[in-house]
């Protein structure tokens, strides 16, 4: 899919050493607000398949609502390892929703949100960081749900929410 390839080559580019550096990724604001239109264009061509099926086996989605005032009295890799657990969570409900969803409009509203959700993960896990306490484990609270639909608006409101104000808080820091 070429958005998702988009992604994932944006952030190869800015790999040095092995290291992505978040610095140009985070310092361009343009590129989130990209990431997050990319985000309710999906949402709103999958509410726009016709007849998707409510899933048999429900997807179990994070949570990923937040306090603006408890995120911020967080450190950035607190934040990071948050994210990572609810992007991990969502491209499982991701993956299992495609094997469900046969229609094939929805099939491939969920493949390009699988690249998209996929690449955000890859990406968060390759920023290099400096040693600090590490985050033990990962239970990020969630809960199930039958609609598709549900799947694209938890990714828009993730990347809306606790990734934009991630990449604003890492701006402040780099740029």
């Amino acid at each position: 899919s070429p958005p998702g390839l988009l992604l994932l080559t944006s952030f190869l580019l800015h790999i040095e050493e092995g290291h992505a550096s978040p610095t140009r990724l985070v310092c361009d604001n343009r590129l989130i607000q990209k990431y997050i239109g990319e985000a309710k264009d999906m949402e709103k061509r999958a509410g726009q398949c016709h007849a998707l099926p409510a899933l048999s086996c429900p997807a179990v989605l994070p949570l990923v609502d937040f306090r603006l005032q408890q995120w911020k009295s967080k450190s950035n890799e607190t934040k990071r390892q948050e994210i990572l657990c609810d992007l991990a969570l969502l491209v499982g409900a991701v993956a299992g929703a495609q094997r469900q969803v046969t229609q094939e409009c929805g099939a491939m509203q969920l493949s390009q949100l699988y690249h998209h959700a996929s690449s955000f993960l890859l990406l968060l896990q390759t920023f290099s960081w400096e040693a600090g306490p590490s985050e033990p484990g990962c239970s990020p609270r969630s809960m199930e749900q039958t609609h598709v639909t549900s799947i694209f608006l938890t990714y828009r409101q993730l990347v809306q929410g606790k990734l934009r104000f991630f990449f604003h808080d890492l701006a402040k820091d780099l740029c």
